[in-house]
């Protein structure tokens, strides 16, 4: 990485991928570009070999490694990435045979994650997932362990001799399993106070950059960054979102996902998609316009499924419908909504579909309160259900749109037909 008048300028990445025929590796390496990109890189081209399976010793074959090291010495290529996951061997000999930085797919995810880490929560989790990806790859790292400096596969605990030291990452496993255990309680008993205070949650889950955080901000104002990059935000994020019926349900954003993330990631932050299991109703959220739209909804789905959210309401909505150039051949699902986030389309139709999947449907009554019940109607005030209220010489007459527990309230007072 070099450093031009105070700014770091990106390395020039050369992305490689090995076809076996056990996914769509064109996809993927579309995929990988956009992750290279949003750690921090500039890919400069792809190349892929196809192989029944990886060569032990370098992945690809002898003839596309001297492919490799010939086009990084014309391009000026600065790292690396490929589009699997290597064995440590193998990445000392690719590094040895071509004379520049090798690092791959889960590498370059881990080190987009520890940028992104903002929360303890998340900055825990990372390190986690960093220290476990590492621990049974200490053997035949030699001295590339302990070597510091910038870069994609550099950043987080890598920086530091711990890792030459397996007791030492086991005990530091240790450590940050119990605080994120302290993080999970945390979280649970958030949880239970909002079970008891009757909050509707819904949850934001879906593809990595299908606009979740620009969908969150339209709606709440919450202020979470918002880019074109895949994973721009990382830790959850959770907002106040008043309904067109008066009713007040708690937002929840979650963590993008991608294809073939990282096993190690999926464990740890099982505990941030698990928001999405105890949600009330959930948002797949997906981006239209991408051709593998349909694919990204399967794998959201996937992950869905198990994590027990089988019996939730899921309710799919297309965003960036406005960039679909021919709606007949866009992804149809049933039951979907199509908005744009970005333009503020759809919104309507979103907030009424959430509205109709409320796990208790709310009913509009009127009564007349004693004025010795004043209290009720300031209850309903504040659970945001009083529609009006007008005093009377007989007492206070209020209508609301309530739910069973402010019904049962009102039930000695009510004045409607039922």
């Amino acid at each position: 990485m070099e450093y031009t008048e105070n700014k770091i300028l990106p390395e020039r990445a050369l992305l490689v991928a090995l076809d076996t025929g056990e996914y769509d590796a064109e996809s993927s390496l579309d995929e990988l570009w956009e992750l290279a990109k949003s750690g921090g890189a500039e890919p400069v081209a792809t190349l892929t070999q196809k192989r029944p399976a990886p060569e032990t010793a370098t992945c690809v074959g002898s003839g596309m490694v001297q492919e490799i090291r010939t086009f990084c010495e014309d391009n000026a290529i600065e790292l690396i990435i490929f589009d699997r996951e290597l064995t440590p061997t193998q990445i000392r000999n690719l590094e040895k045979e071509t004379d520049v930085r090798v690092v791959d797919r889960t590498m370059l995810i881990l080190d987009i994650f520890a940028q992104r880490a903002q929360s303890r929560a998340g900055k825990v989790q990372v390190e986690m997932a960093q220290l476990k990806y590492m621990l049974p790859r200490l053997s035949g790292k030699g001295a590339a362990l302990s070597r510091l400096g910038g870069g994609i596969g550099t950043r987080g605990p890598g920086e530091t001799k711990l890792e030459t030291d397996r007791r030492h990452i086991r005990r530091r496993i240790e450590s940050l399993r119990e605080q994120l255990k302290k993080v999970e309680t945390g979280r649970k008993e958030t949880q239970r106070r909002r079970e008891k205070d009757g909050t509707v949650t819904v949850a934001l889950v879906g593809y990595t950059n299908a606009g979740k955080s620009t969908l969150m901000n339209l709606l709440t104002q919450a202020g979470v960054l918002a880019e074109d990059k895949l994973f721009a935000t990382l830790d959850p994020t959770a907002r106040a979102l008043k309904l067109p019926g008066g009713k007040t349900v708690m937002l929840i954003d979650t963590v993008g996902l991608v294809r073939r993330l990282p096993h190690h990631l999926v464990e740890a932050f099982k505990s941030t998609l698990e928001q999405a299991a105890t949600a009330d109703i959930i948002l797949n959220v997906c981006d239209a316009s991408s051709p593998e739209a349909r694919v990204h909804l399967d794998v959201t789905t996937e992950i869905l499924q198990s994590l027990g959210c089988g019996d939730r309401p899921v309710i799919p909505v297309l965003n960036k419908w406005d960039l679909v150039r021919n709606p007949d051949e866009a992804v149809h699902v049933p039951g979907a909504v199509r908005i744009s986030a970005l333009k503020n389309e759809g919104v309507e139709a979103l907030l009424q579909a959430v509205e109709d999947n409320l796990p208790v449907k709310a009913v509009e009554v009127t009564a007349l309160l004693p004025f010795a019940k004043a209290g009720v109607a300031a209850e309903l005030r504040r659970a945001g259900a009083l529609l009006s209220e007008e005093y009377t010489a007989e007492g206070l007459r209020v209508r609301a749109r309530v739910e069973p527990r402010e019904l049962a309230l009102l039930a000695p007072y009510r004045t409607d037909d039922a």
